[in-house]
């Protein structure tokens, strides 16, 4: 008997550990196919609320918030570039033309854009548009944090434009992503990605599949036995 399992994803669209730690998530539920069924919500973190309208060239945020050298900086994308293809995620430029320089945008838009997408459409289309926000940003170089954009990688995935635009519009929208964000930090939850599994037990960090595929077996195992 196939036993289901409700994981709860806190991660921000400019994380590319959260790009990868999923993508290892996924293989590892793959693997539990028959065995167990995940059912996956993606919650809201900004890793830089503060992060301005025009947001930042992702070489001065790292000089800025680490203290890295434009050559750190440099080696340091190179290292996520490789491991991002090792773990199934490449994050090489796929858009027309020459790259453009890699950038951090503010990203509460697009935590509304998810949220309402949860609420209406259900998880699964939420999860589709998680992973197309991340592939606009780290291999396409898309501003993500324009509304225009978001309407567009929102279309992609099946979502009514027009019923989109006006979600993003809503207060009461951008009070409910406060409040999950609040819950966060209430439950002390510091870095993403974090999997949070029946609302009882965390699993941090981009993962190797067998590590998550262990510990999903050894969760589901304490579950049947509460």
């Amino acid at each position: 008997m196939t036993q289901t399992m409700q994981v709860d994803i806190w991660s921000d669209v400019m994380c590319p550990w959260c790009a990868i730690g999923y993508t290892q998530f996924a293989q590892a539920v793959e693997q539990l196919a028959g065995e167990i069924e995940v059912e996956t919500r993606w919650m809201p973190f900004e890793l830089n609320p503060d992060m301005p309208p025009q947001g930042k060239s992702q070489a001065q945020h790292l000089a800025d918030v680490y203290g890295r050298s434009a050559q750190e900086a440099e080696g340091m994308r190179a290292q996520m570039l490789e491991t991002g293809a090792e773990a199934g995620f490449p994050m090489a430029y796929t858009g027309e033309g020459e790259p453009p320089e890699p950038m951090m945008w503010n990203t509460f838009a697009a935590h509304k854009l998810l949220r309402w997408t949860l609420a209406t459409a259900g998880a699964q289309t939420q999860t589709r548009l998680s992973l197309a926000l991340f592939q606009a940003h780290f291999r396409e170089g898309r501003d993500v944090s324009h509304q225009s954009v978001l309407l567009d990688i929102a279309a992609s995935v099946g979502l009514e434009r027009e019923a989109a635009e006006a979600a993003l519009a809503e207060e009461e929208l951008a009070i409910a992503v406060r409040l999950e964000e609040k819950r966060a930090v209430d439950n002390r939850i510091t870095s993403v990605p974090t999997f949070v599994v029946n609302n009882r037990y965390i699993l941090q960090g981009a993962s190797e599949p067998r590590v998550f595929r262990d510990a999903l077996l050894r969760l589901a195992m304490m579950e049947a036995q509460a």
